[in-house]
């Protein structure tokens, strides 16, 4: 049963960063008031919120005192704890639903769930002890790639093995901590679907994004992706499945590892939105933001349409190295857009910004992102 949240109503966000900030942004253009939580204050979601908690996850009371205060909670940041998600759910709707966020925060959980509703993934394996990593790669072959099992992205918990001599390494890298050993995919490039699913079932998907990564951080992307219709299609219909089975409320993305072969393989899914949509705030009638406010407030499902094809590129903290950017430089060419995160302390890798850009084609967008974020170190 859809329940309907209105504009004038306040929605809550549990996390505060740059996705928060972004879906708040598209929520009070719709006339909805925000209230984000997180550990944080003067963050980039609280910066544009109408009211920021600032408090510990596991501060049961202050989220319950958070939960009453808002009409609905989402979420930007999926490592919530679930005692937090089940603490909020005692007064206000959630979405997406807590067993989900349990599910995606931990890769061997997430595995196991794609694998036992047969979607395509490596080949992977548990591991807990010495004996387990080299028992998964007798099983899955060199190389592999040993990953912790919760709290992992933008590459980080992650190890390739490339020899028997570096396993034992690799595993006292671990530091005790689970982990998931999985098959090293020799893949063409990296895609995704960011797409959004009702409270009545209803899909919308940007079609299929292409993925540039760099130090293993999303470097740039551009849509549409440049590989076939059947494989874009073939893309949509496994993220719209794993949505259904999920029985999934809001936005969320669905990353593949596409091989030589055409074969798509499920590598991550994010239970929100996502880097690689950012695109679409410029690109597209709807944007991913929007679509989470219209998904959990129970609205109708915006047009995913692109006014024409579409690039992004991250800004890191690593552009800030000599100084402040060359801002009007990189904004010269006009169909640059600008965005920044509110982030005071820029640091090597760290997410500050991202610049978009359309042009006749994916290619064109993508040079023309390219070019600007180049322009930004010319002094």
């Amino acid at each position: 049963m859809t329940r309907v949240i209105l504009p004038n109503s306040t929605i809550g966000i549990f996390g505060s960063g740059q996705l928060g900030r972004m879906t708040a942004i598209e929520a009070r253009k719709m006339g909805y008031r925000v209230h984000t939580f997180s550990p944080g204050r003067d963050t980039p979601t609280g910066q544009v919120a109408d009211v920021e908690t600032a408090a510990p996850y596991d501060d049961l009371f202050e989220v319950r005192t958070f939960a009453q205060s808002v009409d609905v909670v989402t979420f930007e940041f999926e490592n919530v704890p679930s005692a937090t998600i089940a603490a909020a759910a005692e007064f206000v709707p959630v979405h997406p639903r807590g067993e989900i966020l349990h599910t995606t925060q931990n890769r061997l959980r997430e595995k196991t769930f794609l694998s036992s509703n047969g979607f395509p993934i490596a080949g992977f394996r548990r591991v807990r002890t010495i004996e387990d990593l080299f028992k998964g790669v007798e099983e899955l072959g060199l190389p592999a790639v040993l990953k912790t099992a919760g709290f992992g992205y933008d590459g980080k918990g992650q190890t390739r093995i490339n020899a028997h001599s570096e396993i034992e390494a690799a595993f006292d890298a671990l530091n005790g901590q689970e982990a998931v050993l999985e098959q090293f995919i020799s893949f063409e490039k990296e895609v995704s679907v960011v797409c959004a699913r009702g409270q009545e079932g209803e899909f919308a998907h940007y079609g299929v994004i292409e993925n540039d990564h760099a130090d293993h951080i999303l470097d740039v992307s551009f849509a549409p992706a440049d590989i076939t219709n059947a494989t874009a299609k073939r893309a949509v219909e496994i993220a719209r499945s794993i949505a259904e089975v999920f029985d999934y409320v809001g936005t969320f993305c669905v990353e593949f590892f596409l091989e030589s072969s055409g074969e798509l393989r499920v590598n991550e899914i994010a239970p929100r939105p996502h880097n690689s949509g950012h695109l679409t705030f410029d690109a597209c009638v709807t944007s991913q933001f929007e679509q989470q406010v219209r998904a959990v407030c129970g609205l109708p499902l915006g047009s995913t349409e692109y006014y024409r094809p579409a690039a992004m590129a991250n800004l890191l903290g690593d552009i800030w190295a000599d100084g402040e950017p060359n801002w009007q430089a990189a904004l010269k060419d006009p169909a640059v857009k600008l965005h920044l995160y509110g982030i005071s302390d820029p640091r090597p890798g760290r997410k500050m910004g991202h610049l978009t850009a359309a042009g006749d084609s994916p290619q064109k967008a993508v040079e023309i992102v390219r070019a600007a974020r180049e322009r930004l170190l010319v002094s």
